[in-house]
């Protein structure tokens, strides 16, 4: 990530260019000049793209001093200036004439007031670099937002040491949060957990390691990029140009640390797009921390997710917080400030000595608090003995049992987290039956039909006096749970393999009236064209529908091993299935629509390449969604067809697995299967040619295969190539690797040669993954714990130089 010091000073240099401009632009307000929540109510920059004043908050009759991105529609907000003390309408701002740029409340009582430094001040001007300025006659600047940042910074922004942002408390509340960005003075940029009292800072879950006195961190607008610029002049990227479109003029940028303690960088396309490259609204290029939930630690502070939660990475790769059974929010609109225990607990008296069979223990698979409230540890115990130690320890609320050892812990948890790398299982100890404290609530299935028995005798009773009426009542209550339990139940056709699957079924009309008569049309299979929709579900969503081509036997098979798969599974990288049509001779398949299309579109077009970590990112997220199928949901599923157009992507990037139409399925304690030949040209396994059993084995292949392409965005098969050893892509990389030039594969990709470590690495894994025999490829659970660093990779064989003649 280093380079030489002149061309990053000439870019640090540029990144000023338009603070020396400011003699050329407007002054919105002079001397005396006001705004306020009832009149004006704010000053607009030259280009209209940014605005500085009031902004009501969602939901509240309360108002931000702010300035937002003016043009698009939800006006986001990237500074404020009394986030933690919202003012109420009749609330001004004024550039007084002593200048200073004071906010008062609608009492007249100062809120906020803006100090500048050394001289009198004669207006205010809202830039077009998002920077709000207050400067004097001779248009020095005396005060200006960017030195003054909240939990946002923008292109042309420069951080110096000791500056810092601030997360809010959540999307909405704008009171600072738990989560600081800091550039310290040691060059150090690092993410901290903060107490919201004393605002301390409690153990770091990011750092740069950086080293080196007098570094800033430079947010470049002509490119995009965010680095930091070294003492000794070199630059530490942390975003690349590849993670932006070009030309970045035409996108509104931002980077923010976001309440949910991730700095995410962000763009949004300045004008309409008429070849569906990008929604129109924010997508994420950045994310520090990649993965929030697994890096937190430390015995001090409650983690990502507050006390008693754990902590799991949702489908758009955002964190999510979860209560255990038997807890709920201490906050109902606020997830990230942990569970309380909605039962008694666990008396401590030494003459009830059986109350630990009024307790059971509930389990949550892959989920821990790790160094969290450990108070015993026992070694070489199995799961029946774990649960008892804690039954039997009234201090006890927690087991964690993992590889025959369990801890236990009591309360409050901290650092949750719910993830397949965790393994083991958390035994929550709960009460029995309906011995709480009134509060427990049920397991969600039991929950509906309280709440329906609940309903009749609340009503029943109100109406007591009249029989007729308590007759009619009752009458309409259990008519409209009768229709609740047909709209919620959907039940397949009879003759079909898939009852139960929890799936909308759609008509033909519906989904023709959803896609607009299958108007637009998202790309083509071998079994099906997908079109874009949109449905209401929970809430509006965009829909992406396959529309299989003929209902040939093998379609048919195709589309219930399609519903089949995808419907018994749920995983943050797997494509969801929302809902099917099975209807005469129409079959459909609805899934949620992934924004950025397939893994192909992005990898072999140099003007709009994911960048190196997002490139490693989706590669983890594609071996983890294969170890999935592989080992961790009801029974194996081999995919079949593992390439970069089955790989799509959601608006934050992450690798979603789709097109189950040529998936296998193994029943329990199955491991191979025969089948006839299934796949794509250049990512079959050599064992589909021989006539061998089909096993696992054969996704991996085609992942390694699919991991050369990531690693050196290009295709398997290029045979446009003068070099006939380079047409194969396979061939080719083992060359490489076998002449200690792997550079070669990435010589175009400064971040990726900048990684050496993690390059040799994953050449190394995917070498391994493309072996002829299927014996010495690896596990998926193997690979994916290989490229993660947490398992050595070994000096692969050379493949046989049958992967050639397959291509």
């Amino acid at each position: 990530m280093a380079a030489t010091a002149l061309p990053h000073l000439l870019l640090l240099f540029l990144t000023f260019l338009p603070l020396s401009a400011i003699a050329q632009a407007p002054r919105n307000g002079s001397l005396g000049s006001s705004l306020s929540t009832d009149g004006n109510s704010s000053w607009v920059s030259p280009s209209g793209d940014f605005a500085f004043g009031f902004r009501r908050l969602v939901g509240r009759d309360l108002f931000l001093l702010a300035v937002w991105f003016d043009k698009i529609p939800d006006k986001t907000i990237v500074w404020s200036a009394n986030g933690n003390n919202p003012v109420q309408r009749g609330a001004k701002v004024e550039l007084t004439t002593d200048s200073e740029l004071v906010l008062t409340d609608h009492r007249g009582q100062e809120i906020w007031k803006a100090r500048p430094n050394n001289g009198s001040v004669s207006s205010a001007t809202m830039l077009d670099t998002g920077n709000f300025v207050l400067t004097s006659t001779d248009s020095a600047i005396k005060w200006q937002s960017f030195d003054n940042p909240t939990d946002t910074i923008l292109p042309s922004q420069v951080m110096n040491p000791s500056s810092r942002l601030a997360s809010r408390e959540t999307e909405t509340d704008f009171s600072r949060g738990s989560f600081e960005l800091r550039l310290e003075n040691n060059s150090n940029l690092v993410l901290y957990t903060v107490d919201r009292l004393t605002r301390l800072s409690y153990y770091p879950y990011w750092e740069s390691k950086t080293g080196g006195n007098g570094s800033r961190l430079v947010f470049n607008q002509t490119t995009g990029i965010i680095y930091l610029i070294l003492r000794n002049g070199s630059a530490f990227n942390l975003s690349s140009r590849n993670m932006v479109p070009l030309p970045a003029r035409d996108f509104y940028q931002r980077a923010t640390l976001d309440f949910d303690g991730v700095f995410r960088q962000y763009i949004h396309p300045k004008k309409s797009q008429t070849d569906g490259s990008w929604n129109q609204s924010w997508s994420t290029s950045l994310f520090l921390p990649s993965d929030i939930c697994m890096v937190m630690n430390g015995k001090l502070g409650s983690g990502a997710c507050g006390f008693n939660s754990y902590c799991i990475m949702d489908e758009q790769q955002r964190p999510a917080c979860e209560c255990p059974q038997g807890y709920s929010y201490m906050d109902p609109k606020n997830a990230f400030r942990g569970c309380k225990q909605d039962f008694v607990p666990q008396i401590c008296v030494t003459d009830r000595p059986r109350e630990e069979t009024q307790f059971q223990m509930i389990d949550i698979i892959n989920t821990d608090w790790p160094d969290s409230s450990d108070y015993e540890q026992y070694d070489g115990v199995d799961e029946l003995q774990c649960r008892e130690a804690c039954l039997g320890d009234c201090f006890c609320a927690v087991a964690i049992f993992k590889n025959s050892t369990c801890w236990k812990k009591n309360l409050p948890l901290s650092n949750g987290r719910m993830n397949p790398e965790v393994g083991g299982k958390a035994l929550i100890k709960v009460p029995r039956g309906n011995l709480t404290s009134g509060t427990f609530l049920p397991p969600s299935s039991d929950r509906g039909k309280k709440d329906e028995r609940t309903l009749i005798i609340i009503i029943s009773s109100l109406l007591g006096g009249s029989s007729f009426l308590n007759f009619l009542l009752l009458s309409l209550v259990l008519s409209a749970i009768f229709f609740s339990y047909r709209k919620k139940s959907v039940e397949l056709h009879s003759n079909s393999s898939m009852i139960g699957v929890n799936l909308q079924s759609f008509t033909y009309s519906e989904l023709e009236k959803i896609t607009d008569g299958f108007k637009e049309e998202l790309g083509r299979g071998s079994c099906g064209t997908v079109y874009k929709g949109a449905v209401v579900l929970d809430r509006v969503k965009s829909v992406a529908v396959k529309k299989l081509d003929n209902v040939e036997n093998e379609a048919e098979e195709e589309f219930r091993a399609e519903v089949s798969a995808i419907g018994r599974t749920h995983h943050k990288n797997l494509v969801r299935l929302l809902g099917f049509c099975d209807e005469g001779s129409h079959r459909l398949l609805v899934y949620e629509y992934m924004s950025n299309g397939s893994l192909a579109r992005f990898l072999f077009r140099r003007d709009l390449r994911c960048s190196w970590n997002q490139r490693t990112q989706i590669a983890f997220g594609i071996a983890r969604g294969l170890t999935y199928l592989h080992e961790e949901c009801g029974d194996q599923i081999i995919h079949c067809d593992i390439r970069p157009q089955n790989i799509l992507l959601d608006d934050s990037f992450t690798a979603r697995i789709s097109s189950f139409g040529l998936a296998k399925f193994l029943k329990t304690n199955q491991t191979r299967t025969t089948t006839s030949i299934r796949g794509t040209r250049g990512y079959v396994a050599p064992e589909w040619f021989k006539n061998m059993t089909i096993t696992a084995k054969v996704d991996v292949y085609s992942f390694g295969v699919v991991l050369l392409e990531i690693i050196c965005c290009r295709a398997n098969v290029l045979p446009e190539l003068e070099d006939g050893e380079d047409v194969i892509l396979t061939d080719w990389v083992c060359d490489c690797y076998k002449k200690g030039r792997i550079d070669r594969l990435v010589e175009d990709d400064e971040e990726a040669l900048s990684d050496t470590r993690k390059l040799e690495r994953m050449v190394m894994v995917a070498i391994w993954c493309i072996q002829e025999d299927p014996s010495l490829r690896p596990s998926m659970k193997k690979v994916t714990q290989m490229l993660e660093g947490a398992v050595e990779v070994a000096i692969p064989p050379n493949p046989s130089s049958f992967i050639s003649s397959l291509a």
